[in-house]
């Protein structure tokens, strides 16, 4: 085959890649557009209770309103604050005890029982043992979105430490490599795609944790306004701060997804 052409053939695919992402986008646009549509259409007709599901032009006019008053962007940039250090954190946290646990074989073996009971416990019911220690305020909620996601990063991590192909593993120890050196030539390097998948489940970890800290403890943040919400029946506001919960969440995932494809590209 002619240089051209193989030059011709990577053209035509690289056009269908962007083709089919084209067509991906488009139909996750028009799935959240016709959901929407769809939503206000019922609460017009009166199909659905507007007083606990309101409707999207209703939502749209309280975030336009509180945003304009300045009440609300302190609410967002509390607990995005708190989250980003909970899930920085929790996935820190969780990567150095699985570095810890695979360097000391005992170790491993003493703590593999504690950390699967640690997994199964539900991680917001330690939301008063923090409120007690730590006090009822910022760090509280930061330790809620720190512990829920870092016994699973430990896990996952772990686990993905000891998958490791071991014949890679042979080689270095062969031309004299030490421990520190295998896990650094080794272990890490084929463990990156793990890692960057446990950092897009911490994302949803960590909202989890903070939402549920700021529902014990907080006076601001977007947990708080949907109490506050909930107790004075404006589920309007409880509904404008799932939305955008939902937006914040989902740009923090697709950054962690843009890291993901730049650190991969080279192994493609």
């Amino acid at each position: 085959m002619q240089p051209k052409e193989i030059e011709a053939i990577h053209r035509d695919h690289i056009k269908q890649k962007a083709k089919e992402r084209n067509l991906i986008l488009l139909t996750q646009l028009s799935i959240f557009v016709v959901f929407v549509g769809v939503w206000e259409w019922l609460a017009r007709i009166n199909a659905i209770n507007v007083l606990i599901f309101s409707y999207p032009s209703k939502m749209w006019e309280l975030f336009w309103a509180q945003l304009l008053d300045g009440r609300l962007l302190p609410h967002i940039g509390m607990t995005v604050w708190e989250t980003v250090v909970g899930f920085l954190l929790g996935t820190l946290l969780g990567t150095l005890l699985a570095t810890l646990i695979w360097w000391s074989p005992f170790l491993s073996r003493v703590l593999d029982p504690y950390l699967v009971v640690l997994n199964s416990m539900p991680k917001v019911a330690l939301g008063p043992v923090f409120i007690v220690f730590l006090g009822p305020g910022l760090l509280s909620i930061i330790a809620m979105g720190c512990a829920i996601s870092v016994i699973i990063t430990t896990i996952v991590i772990y686990t993905s430490f000891k998958e490791v192909n071991q014949n890679y593993v042979k080689v270095v120890q062969t031309l004299g490599g030490n421990k520190r050196q295998i896990f650094r030539m080794v272990i890490l390097p084929s463990t990156i795609p793990a890692i960057l998948s446990t950092l897009k489940v911490n994302v949803g970890l960590s909202w989890v944790g903070v939402i549920v800290g700021e529902f014990l403890v907080s006076k601001m943040g977007l947990g708080y306004l949907i109490i506050y919400g909930f107790q004075v029946f404006n589920f309007t506001l409880v509904m404008v701060a799932l939305a955008i919960i939902a937006v914040v969440a989902t740009l923090m995932y697709q950054g962690v997804a843009l890291l993901e494809r730049r650190l991969t590209s080279q192994f493609k």
